[in-house]
């Protein structure tokens, strides 16, 4: 049975390289490609899908071809379902009752990279009973990232702990905030 729920994510401070590591992945590894494309302040942003084995075999490859212009790689095995949607900004939150005009609170996680966002959403959303609303990835931000989950405060608190030790971890969190009862204006930007 193929699964291929493996996800690989690469940025790079080059475009050029972007594309030399676009194509030798592709060639090399057994791969789906879900995204390769310029992004904010120069870089360069790959997410391929795969079987683990296969998407480690890629970006250990995106790594050497890349060299020095590896900003950021990483591998997700158990990539959880609603991280992708919410990069392609396709999450629709599932409300009911009374709850249908309500978000209790909102968790922003800010990261200095595309690949830390992703990571720290499926970070977040494994941890806890949460909707994924957005995972943005550089454009219009500099070449940052950040990402938008709602829920109840206990949840988001448990869920912001393994999100921001990757990112702090890996020298990439820019900042986080948990917001209570959002204003209707700030929920309108985000969703």
């Amino acid at each position: 049975m193929n699964i291929r729920n493996a996800l690989g994510i690469i940025e790079l401070a080059s475009i050029y390289k972007g594309y030399e590591v676009q194509d030798a992945v592709l060639k090399t590894a057994n791969v789906e490609k879900l995204v390769a494309r310029t992004i904010c302040s120069g870089k360069f942003f790959m997410m391929v899908r795969g079987d683990v084995a296969d998407v480690e075999t890629a970006m250990n490859v995106a790594k050497e071809i890349g060299g020095f212009s590896v900003v950021n790689v990483t591998t997700i095995p158990n990539v959880d379902p609603r991280v992708i949607p919410a990069i392609a900004g396709c999450t629709i939150l599932e409300r009911v009752g009374s709850d249908r005009e309500k978000i209790g609170a909102l968790l922003i996680i800010e990261t200095f990279s595309v690949v830390s966002a992703i990571k720290a959403a499926d970070f977040a959303v494994k941890e806890a009973e949460l909707d994924l609303l957005r995972v943005h990835v550089a454009m219009a931000v500099g070449g940052k990232g950040f990402v938008v989950i709602t829920g109840d405060i206990s949840a988001l608190e448990a869920a912001v702990k393994p999100a921001i030790e990757y990112c702090a971890q890996e020298g990439m969190l820019a900042g986080y905030t948990i917001i209570k009862n959002p204003h209707e204006d700030v929920l309108k930007e985000l969703i």
